[in-house]
């Protein structure tokens, strides 16, 4: 008989998925109809609620590069849902949305799908909420969408990133491409991206977690997530990046060693003057993960003060 194999990782995803429920939401897959066969799924409130008719805000939360959202925004949810209707999808290529061969691999295709999802569910006016690969799609949403969008988070962003940033975070994982260190096949590599990313790395997890976290949150579509940081034009030129009409909030860690803290006060420069700047203190590439309480309490703040019109 061959050898039966827990994974933690799968069980721990289980309970995620229950929190999910437990929180009013429901894991909704929504076929967008385009020509290209794209499928969104997506956490929401349920189906037969609409934003339209609901007292809460929407929120769109946008997960970034590595596990779905499920894991990226697993402390937003309880606190959150509160006070919006939150709406959480994964990305294509992460979790259970996909496209085609002939789907774009850009930021722009992953924030028009977004929109097209939440258009089929019926969300009319939101505001969007990104982390690192999340906030590049966060800030084409909102651009796209103009007063439709209320409010903008960029969490952990560096959305005007340039070649020499690129290569410095190269340099400094000790490793040859961006996709060798954000979808890694080894645990050694594993490790160094973790460390990248917590302020406080964890000791003692033993080489059979990593492994597993690699077979179950990496290695699947693998290959068509390479297309997309490739489509991120990594190592190349900056890209354009204008203000944005929305009130913006950019949320940052204090310890990022994937996008340095310097770069979240450049950012904040180039989206203008209505954008605000909090850094959270003892946290690094995933402040949302490591102080979920001041992060839910930041992003709440900030959202439930818009102006009226905030544009």
């Amino acid at each position: 008989m061959g050898k039966f194999r827990v994974s933690l990782v799968s069980l721990y995803g289980s309970y995620l998925l229950r929190s999910f429920k437990s929180a009013g939401l429901q894991s909704q897959t929504i076929p967008l109809g385009d020509d290209h066969g794209t499928v969104v799924h997506m956490w929401a409130p349920p189906s037969s609620k609409s934003s339209s008719s609901s007292s809460k805000p929407a929120l769109v939360l946008l997960h970034g590069f590595g596990p779905p959202a499920a894991w990226q925004w697993q402390t937003q949810v309880g606190p959150l849902s509160t006070h919006f209707d939150l709406y959480l999808p994964d990305l294509i290529f992460f979790g259970g949305s996909d496209t085609g061969p002939s789907g774009p691999r850009t930021v722009e295709f992953q924030a028009q799908s977004v929109v097209r999802a939440l258009d089929r569910a019926g969300v009319e006016r939101f505001s969007v909420a990104g982390t690192s690969y999340g906030g590049f799609v966060a800030y084409h949403v909102a651009r796209a969408c103009g007063e439709r969008v209320e409010g903008v988070v960029i969490a952990s962003s560096d959305v005007g990133r340039g070649k020499e940033d690129d290569e410095e975070l190269l340099r400094k994982a000790g490793v040859d491409s961006i996709h060798e260190l954000m979808l890694p096949t080894s645990v050694k590599t594993l490790r160094t991206l973790g460390a990248l990313c917590v302020y406080r790395t964890a000791r003692f997890v033993p080489d059979f977690l990593w492994r597993d976290l690699i077979q179950t949150l990496i290695v699947p579509n693998r290959e068509k997530k390479v297309e997309l940081l490739e489509a991120l034009k990594w190592g190349k030129q900056s890209p354009d990046i204008t203000p944005l009409p929305q009130e913006v909030l950019i949320v940052w860690g204090e310890h990022d060693r994937i996008f340095p803290l310097e770069k979240a006060h450049v950012l904040q420069k180039k989206l203008g003057e209505r954008t605000r700047l909090e850094v959270i203190k003892k946290s690094a590439h995933v402040p949302q993960i490591e102080d979920p309480r001041i992060f839910n309490t930041t992003v709440k703040d900030f959202l439930l003060n818009l102006p009226k019109s905030s544009i």
